[in-house]
């Protein structure tokens, strides 16, 4: 089973992990999220987030989820990237998690492309319901 890290601003990871469990009531194994807060150095962080890792990989890899392309936690993200091992994903969001979660039986490639659809997937405009 593919580990999934969540390395996001502040508390949003904890947030996405709570909604997660709300949706499938129950906690997901081996889903862990790590929120980088605006006094926190970087290279700090990083010994934490390969713990992390460590914890999450049970041989089949880990996908890291973060939610802003080239912010602290994406660079943090991306130091940790090791293709085939460790792929990082930004611009998370629920739906990207929730798929994620449902293919993390698969290759990590898979899962990876699975993610990425999903967030795309669940970007909708809605339109109002005629009820006339």
């Amino acid at each position: 089973m593919i580990g999934i890290l969540l390395i996001t601003h502040a508390n949003l990871g904890e947030a996405m992990i709570q909604c997660v469990c709300h949706v499938l009531n129950r906690r997901p194994p081996q889903l862990l999220q790590l929120g980088v807060m605006a006094q926190d150095d970087p290279r700090d962080l990083q010994p934490m987030a390969k713990e992390m890792l460590g914890k999450l990989d049970q041989g089949d890899g880990v996908v890291i989820l973060t939610d802003l392309y080239g912010a602290t936690p994406a660079n943090l993200a991306t130091s940790l990237v090791k293709p085939g091992q460790v792929e990082a994903i930004a611009g998370a969001n629920l739906p990207m998690l929730l798929r994620v979660l449902n293919y993390r039986e698969y290759s990590l490639e898979m899962a990876v492309k699975r993610a990425i659809s999903g967030a795309c997937d669940g970007v909708l405009h809605i339109h109002p319901i005629r009820t006339d």
